[in-house]
């Protein structure tokens, strides 16, 4: 998956910014993954200056051959349409800084809480490649309770589809159809959507609401309700 991203990051930066990025992951692998924490302080390792410097480094270019294509690496939308989808270049070439640097819990969450928007986003991609437990959870749920639509969406990639539990995905659901962000950006929607019943329900009322109100209902709210089993 990552190696696809830096492939979909290639073809969208410049040759200053690929080369830029080459670099960088080239000194962070030398420098091996971060040390547990220790009592004392420690210096800033090298990737921090990276990924706080990739968006500036990395910026957007129009999309260019780099090498052959692979296969199945066609241009992957630039909008949360896409569950996963990357942000802007700066955005995965911070996901794959933080992989290359095998950062921990602890640290992901110091660069969360003080990060900018497009920081806090990478931060919330990345979790599915760096954590396998539910330890980082509560960036996710901090994600979701913000009204910044693009940070939501950047929550709910696969990390959340493993580890939020039925009532707090629900409630993403709902959000994703109140801000208006497509549901497309819910990662494994079809998967975790069947069946559901609360699900259903909670839909339908929402249904309701809107057509007793004189107001439109979503098309992505009937898809969903589609997927839980229940006819809109």
């Amino acid at each position: 998956m990552l190696d696809e991203a830096y492939r979909w990051l290639c073809r969208r930066t410049d040759a200053a910014g690929r080369d830029w990025l080459d670099e960088a992951l080239a000194e962070v692998r030398r420098a091996g993954p971060e040390p547990a924490a220790t009592d004392g302080p420690a210096p800033l390792p090298a990737w921090e200056a990276h990924f706080a410097a990739a968006g500036r480094r990395c910026r957007r270019t129009k999309p260019e051959a780099v090498g052959p294509q692979a296969p199945g690496d066609s241009d992957i939308p630039d909008t949360p349409d896409n569950a996963g989808a990357p942000d802007d270049p700066a955005t995965v070439a911070r996901v794959l800084l933080l992989h290359a640097a095998g950062v921990r819990t602890g640290t992901l969450t110091r660069l969360y809480t003080r990060g900018t928007g497009a920081e806090r986003r990478a931060v919330l991609r990345a979790l599915p490649h760096l954590t396998a437990g539910p330890e980082a959870l509560h960036l996710v749920t901090d994600a979701l309770r913000t009204n910044d639509t693009r940070l939501i969406a950047a929550a709910l990639g696969p990390y959340a589809a493993t580890h939020l539990d039925p009532p707090a995905w629900r409630q993403a659901v709902l959000k994703c159809l109140f801000t208006g962000i497509p549901v497309a950006a819910i990662s494994a929607l079809s998967r975790r959507a069947a069946g559901d019943r609360e699900l259903a329900r909670m839909l339908a009322d929402y249904a309701a609401e809107r057509t007793a109100a004189g107001r439109d209902v979503p098309t992505d709210l009937c898809h969903v309700l589609t997927l839980t089993g229940k006819e809109s």
